[in-house]
């Protein structure tokens, strides 16, 4: 008995995420990582969010979700709750359902240090470039394969630690620059949806 609700609870759980569109965010728990640089990703989640009507993100186990429609897609947005280099676990579950495309229906918001404030890429794959949260989402998923859309938060000063600098709060300046531009990612992020990375990358790369 215990064995038949275990199992028609996890295809419910497959259901639910079926053809749904997953956005997760990198970044780190914490208030004293809230303003970091490392900490974009989840910016740009709290705008989607924000502009999709949703109210707050909920706590569960390694991560904070939220689950809405943006017709006529599902959309589940993903904040973990681990530390930047164990970010892929909040995809474990999913893969192992095998009830999506997660190169194709995942979509990962990272910063990066290669571009200037203001600056953004999607793309369609790619190396980690050195960012422990791609890494650890390429080592859960198996593949450097999967959409992922850069905020540039602007290249560290020559002798300075790189973990000093995306763990370091912005200058307002910078942030601005980044956040004006998240109206024009919240629509690309739409069109990545409906017409996929290609569509998205020609809308919004500068």
């Amino acid at each position: 008995m215990l064995e038949r609700l275990r199992a028609l609870l996890s295809a419910t759980e497959r259901d639910d995420v079926a053809g749904a569109k997953v956005i997760v965010g990198l970044g780190n728990p914490g208030r004293e990582y809230e303003h970091t640089r490392h900490n974009a990703g989840w910016w740009l989640l709290d705008a989607l969010a924000q502009s999709w009507g949703i109210p707050k993100f909920r706590v569960e186990k390694n991560q904070a979700n939220a689950t809405t429609r943006v017709e006529p897609f599902q959309v589940r947005l993903i904040k973990p709750l681990t530390y930047m280099n164990r970010s892929g676990g909040v995809l474990v579950p999913l893969k192992r359902m095998g009830a999506m495309d997660l190169t194709r229906d995942l979509l990962v918001v990272v910063d990066d240090v290669a571009l200037d404030p203001g600056r953004v890429r999607f793309r369609p794959s790619g190396s980690a470039g050195g960012h422990n949260g791609l890494k650890s989402i390429e080592q859960t998923l198996g593949t450097k394969d999967y959409p992922r859309l850069r905020l540039g938060v602007g290249q560290k000063p020559e002798g300075m630690d790189l973990a000093a600098w995306v763990l370091g709060g912005m200058p307002k300046s910078d942030r601005k620059a980044l956040e004006e531009r998240f109206p024009d990612l919240i629509r690309a992020v739409e069109i990545w949806m409906r017409d996929g990375i290609e569509a998205a990358m020609d809308a919004c790369n500068n």
